[in-house]
């Protein structure tokens, strides 16, 4: 073994000196005594072994079992594997996508996260549909509407996003990923019997008593999300082996990016459809909802087989005021340099997607290819550049540290918005850009999730992910706002380059406060 490959306590011994045996040379056992009825030699030394397996292999004698982690004579001549070395993130022997699907508990998760997160796209699909049929006016833009229940499903990721990770580490992760998906199925289900019992009451003020109950069941609906998210990027490592957290992430992130296109794409068509299934069987106008609704009951129904290997919450503890949980959250991100650099990569990132949202109802005006009601295939075009970063990275990731990866994507999603900037009156180049501008960004958020998840304890994980999420919701808003704001003053081609600034701002700071990990992990 070479000097510093392994990464061992510091021993009371002193370090011993062997010379290797020659390949395929067979060695003298008549200096060995003590095994097997064999001498030992008197050159033998006591060598410590610490998480090491040791296989003593004669060809003579049967097989020895394996030794612990107690002193063991050096045998000369017998030939012993080499032990495993304690790095931090061990090289996976099995790389991409295979380990994690083999992993069943995984499967489980993933599975659950796909009905979930189809769920959740669909859901704001759902409330479009049941304002335009019950209280859009012919001569009334929908726009207003759409807003207010966007407005009641954010209020709860900026209140109660810390909050719910305290109690995510209070409670079993299993319990909340289970509950919260049955909980939101369940307020799915209870809508339409709601809106029928309102329908003759008189509005409150302007405001549709029915549409005000809509708005109050999105706001309990966002409110189990806040709790579902944190207590699902927890559950992750104690499922997933830390080398292979990486290609779990991928897998998650390609199956987020997918169910935006799938649910946004044919949302509206699938719920048309099953209403008119649902008519055909005398049901009469329940098909969106069961739905919507059945997606969050499959997800809890799929979770309850999930099996985390959580050790119980002991209730008799007395637990710390919730404020003071999120203050030890806070104080481990300022002495954690690692995981504070990845929250900051990820809120940036999410800042730059949420304003090109925006953007894209202006970018689809100007090109004279597509009309502006087209605005989709832009959004559609990153997130098929992410997916198909994210399934290279679950492949090929592991080659290279996060940080490093980190920096790779900063850069690349710098360059593809600077080309955007210079390209998009253009439909095909500003695809391509867009495409690109996901494709890279894929090489910032995943690695950066995966960094916080090993880097992070399990006792931290809700406090942190809650953080993340009330951050990240943050940084999702301000740009809705400034973004337009933006565009009217200075214009698409200046807003792109300031958000290329900020991304390639981002990327250095970044390498710069985690600078001195890359050097140690490149050594």
């Amino acid at each position: 073994m070479k000097p510093g490959s392994m990464h061992n306590p510091v021993s009371p011994q002193p370090p011993r000196k062997t010379t290797p045996p020659t390949s395929g040379t067979p060695t003298s056992r008549g200096k060995l005594t003590g095994l097997q009825g064999r001498p030992f030699g008197d050159e033998s030394k006591v060598i410590p072994f610490d998480k090491a397996k040791v296989l003593l292999q004669d060809s003579s004698g049967p097989s020895m079992p394996p030794l612990d982690n107690t002193e063991h004579p050096t045998l000369d001549g017998v030939e012993t594997k080499k032990p495993l070395e304690s790095a931090e993130v061990p090289i996976p022997e099995q790389q991409g996508f295979l380990p994690v699907l083999k992993n069943r508990a995984f499967l489980t998760l993933w599975s659950g996260q796909v009905f979930s997160q189809l769920a959740d796209k669909v859901y704001l699909v759902l409330m479009i549909a049941l304002i335009a049929s019950r209280f859009q006016q012919d001569d009334q833009p929908i726009s207003g509407w759409v807003s207010s229940t966007m407005i009641a499903s954010t209020i709860p990721a900026i209140l109660f996003g810390s909050i719910a990770g305290v109690y995510v580490d209070r409670w079993s992760k299993k319990g909340v990923l289970v509950a919260t998906n049955l909980l939101r199925g369940l307020l799915v289900f209870s809508l339409p019997v709601m809106l029928w019992a309102v329908k003759d009451w008189a509005p409150w003020g302007e405001t549709p008593v029915g549409f005000a109950l809509m708005l109050v069941i999105t706001f309990l609906v966002s409110t189990l999300t806040q709790f579902f998210a944190p207590a699902e990027q927890s559950v992750m490592p104690l499922l997933v082996e830390k080398e292979n957290l990486l290609s779990a992430n991928s897998l998650y992130t390609t199956t987020m990016m997918a169910s935006v296109i799938i649910g946004f794409a044919v949302g509206e068509p699938l719920l048309a459809l099953a209403d008119q299934l649902f008519s055909g069987l005398g049901v009469m106008d329940l098909g969106k909802e069961l739905v919507v609704g059945g997606g969050y009951a499959i997800a809890g129904l799929l979770l309850l087989l999930l099996k985390t290997g959580e050790v119980p919450v002991d209730k008799t503890i007395e637990r710390p005021h919730v404020f003071a949980d999120i203050k030890d959250g806070l104080n481990y991100l300022g002495k954690q340099a690692h995981v504070r650099a990845a929250l900051i990569q990820l809120v940036i990132l999410f800042s730059v997607f949420a304003a090109l949202s925006v953007l894209a109802v202006r970018l689809a005006e100007v090109m004279p290819e597509i009309k502006s009601s087209q605005f989709g295939f832009l959004l559609a075009a990153g997130g098929l550049g992410m997916a198909m970063g994210a399934t290279l990275l679950g492949n090929f990731g592991q080659r290279i540290s996060n940080n490093r990866l980190a920096l790779y994507g900063s850069t690349g999603v710098a360059a593809a918005l600077s080309a955007l900037a210079f390209t998009y009156t253009h439909f095909w180049p500003s695809f391509g850009c867009l495409a690109l501008v996901g494709f890279f960004a894929a090489a910032i958020g995943i690695p950066m999730q995966t960094t916080i998840q090993q880097e992070t304890p399990e006792d931290m994980r809700g406090k942190v992910f809650g953080l993340q999420n009330n951050a990240v919701n943050i940084a999702l808003s301000l740009p809705l706002v400034l973004a337009g704001i933006g565009e009217s003053a200075l214009g698409l081609k200046v807003v792109f380059l300031c958000l290329s600034a900020i991304v390639l701002g981002g990327g250095a700071l970044t390498w710069y406060i985690t600078r001195d990990g890359i050097a140690e992990t490149e050594v």
